[in-house]
């Protein structure tokens, strides 16, 4: 072997390497154990490549090494080997992924990891970085690895981890694979252990699907549960399988075991955990389920087996009739593959629909965690039934903003003769229950869903109507519909009704608040909705509603207010004051200020007041002279 070829070249590590290293060899004390974790995963991965490799016909050194991770150890000499038969690496391989993060989120790791060290375990794992946690124990690494390729030749990578390290050719008989020695760190001579080396491997290896052996006995003997039939797992099983593929410290909230033959053959062992691990919406691409072909890892969270609405769901499936050596680019594209999604998505909505008929209140906690990111499956048409029945809403006939209804259950309680389901969008229960479009539906008794996020319009949009029902948002009713309706015992008290001159003068002064606000207005007119409130303004029933108006506006940078009619209650005592007032003087400024100022406050309620000093103004000049009336009239007394 040539001089050039077998010398030893020196490189020194990334800077974002020294910075890790420096976190994990002096911050870090705490689960160290995890090194042999990521040091197995990252085995187990070799091994999937390979045999990725054969199963597509290409030609590999020593093809007849059997497909295994070997652990050595000496307690005598604090050595810990960890050996596999994997694909291995060139010298360009090893320096590339040994010298360097992985191409992106290095800043966010070495930030997480420095502020979050007591969960360096789940830190570690998620960044992809995990075999720089060997330095965690060991004061040497060394490691030898030789290419699948028939050309490679095998490389030794050594370092400290103390910021830089060697790379050479060996001139050995070193077979396919790598082979990491760990020279053990004084603290950390337990880790050449048999028995804590066993330990680790049961709690954090033990489904790897390669056999892992420890003095040539296989420790990782789980069976594929999900292979098993469900008469002989127990629910601690259920649960441990669970655990060790979520890292989740809580059992799940839901266990969906399936097992399909025809016409395609699979099994499906999935969860739902019992909460949300996203709650901030920072780790979205953080999910899919592990497809498996007979046992063997295909693709580690597949994101096309379940729609993304359904993310929150973990496990796995195994298919029998899916071929062994398929790409992941071909999956789009099979017809098998896409049967085995369809039927995962619709045994995952079967079984929420079992769980919210048998179990309400699980049902509800299930809702609380993920309802939020399951409301986004209103485009899959498919399974739209399913989706709509399972959909959950506060509404004004629930007691308070935590309990929830479904559409089922609104259309059992709907009015005679109602022919829509009626939703309002609100930022709280509170802001929602003063607003006047209500007011019609409380004097009615009709339910209204309350829609807390502007998101859920787009959602019931979507979906258009429910059974024969079709959505309608209170500010679109149509009045005649509404009117027709039955109003409540208690609601049939009629207010004293005004006068034949008095209506001759409310007309004219309608006409007078129209001239105030001239073509910000296209009318003003008595309303026939208002029981309460002295004014609101009503969008054309044929337009949008008000709060998809502002989502749309807001997209296109539109702030432009949106013309609208505005309706007078004339039962209201402030409008019955005001008529006074015209009555003795219809050019009296009051009126003006008076016209204003409710149009101001329509305006705020609506959400459509980008300016409110002249709201607040027009207030204050209205307490100076309230507060001036308010004081002559305690002279005169």
């Amino acid at each position: 072997m040539s001089e050039t070829t077998t010398k030893t070249s020196k490189f020194k590590f990334k800077a974002e390497i020294n910075q890790l290293l420096d976190i994990l060899v002096h911050s870090l004390y705490t689960n160290r154990e995890i090194f042999l974790r990521e040091l197995i995963s990252n085995a187990s991965d070799a091994l999937d490549k390979l045999r990725f490799e054969s199963n597509r016909g290409t030609e590999i050194i020593d093809n007849d090494l059997p497909l295994e991770i070997t652990i050595g150890y000496d307690e005598k000499k604090k050595l810990l080997t960890v050996a596999d038969t994997g694909v291995g690496m060139t010298r360009d391989e090893i320096i590339k992924n040994i010298g360097t993060i992985a191409k992106s989120g290095s800043a966010d790791f070495l930030k997480q990891l420095s502020e979050h060290k007591d969960d360096a375990n789940n830190i570690i794992g998620k960044f992809g970085v995990g075999f720089y946690s060997v330095f965690m124990v060991a004061e040497k690494v060394v490691i030898k690895s030789r290419s699948f390729k028939p050309d490679a030749e095998p490389i030794e990578w050594i370092s400290d981890g103390a910021g830089s390290f060697q790379v050479k050719t060996i001139d050995e008989n070193f077979k396919r694979g790598t082979l990491i020695e760990i020279h053990l760190k004084e603290d950390a001579k337990e880790f050449a252990e048999k028995f804590r080396l066993e330990q680790i491997v049961n709690q954090h290896s033990k489904f790897i699907s390669f056999p892992i052996k420890i003095d040539g006995e296989q420790i990782n003997k789980t069976t594929a549960l999900w292979r098993e039939p469900k008469s002989n797992i127990k629910k601690e099983d259920y649960v441990d399988f669970y655990k060790s593929i979520s890292y989740d410290s809580e059992e799940p909230l839901l266990t969906i075991h399936v097992s399909v033959d025809a016409p395609i053959q699979f099994s499906s062992l999935m969860f739902i955990p019992k909460k949300n691990f996203d709650v901030f919406g920072w780790n979205r691409d953080d999910y899919g389920l592990d497809l498996y072909v007979r046992r063997v890892l295909i693709q580690h969270k597949n994101k096309d087996l379940l729609p993304e609405y359904l993310s929150f769901v973990k496990g796995i499936v195994d298919s029998e009739d899916l071929p062994l050596n398929i790409s992941r680019e071909t999956l789009q594209e099979d017809v098998i593959f896409h049967k085995i999604s369809e039927s995962v998505t619709k045994q995952v909505l079967s079984h929420l629909e079992k769980l919210a008929k048998n179990e309400p209140e699980k049902y509800a906690e299930f809702w609380k965690e993920h309802g939020k990111i399951f409301k986004m499956g209103y485009a899959d048409y498919a399974n739209k039934d399913k989706y709509m029945e399972l959909l959950r809403f506060n509404s004004s006939f629930n007691e308070d903003e935590k309990e929830i209804t479904s559409l089922a259950e609104y259309v059992e309680r709907m009015k005679k003769d109602q022919k829509e389901i009626y939703y309002i969008v609100g930022a709280s229960r509170e802001a929602i229950n003063i607003d006047p479009h209500l007011e019609i539906f409380k004097a009615k008794g009709v339910e209204v869903l309350y829609l807390y996020e502007p998101a859920d319009e787009f959602v019931i949009t979507s979906v258009l109507k429910y059974k024969d029902y079709d959505f309608k948002s209170v500010d679109q009713a149509d009045l005649d519909k509404l009117k027709k309706l039955e109003d409540l015992e208690e609601e049939k008290d009629e207010k004293e009704k005004l006068s034949s001159d008095d209506e001759l003068h409310f007309s004219s002064l309608i006409s007078r608040m129209k001239e105030i606000l001239g073509d910000r207005v296209t009318e003003v007119k008595v309303s026939e909705r208002l029981k309460e409130s002295p004014a609101i303004l009503i969008n054309p029933e044929d337009g949008m509603s008000a709060s998809m108006q502002k989502i749309l506006q807001v997209m296109n940078k539109d702030t432009s207010l949106p013309k609208r009619s505005m309706e007078i209650n004339k039962d209201s005592k402030l409008i019955r004051n005001l008529l006074k007032v015209f009555k003795a003087d219809n050019k009296d400024p009051y009126i003006e200020s008076v016209t204003e100022q409710l149009y101001e406050s329509a305006l705020l309620l609506e959400g459509y007041l980008t300016d409110p000093h002249k709201l607040v103004n027009q207030i204050n000049k209205l307490l100076e002279d309230s507060s001036d009336w308010y004081t002559n009239l305690k002279k005169m007394e």
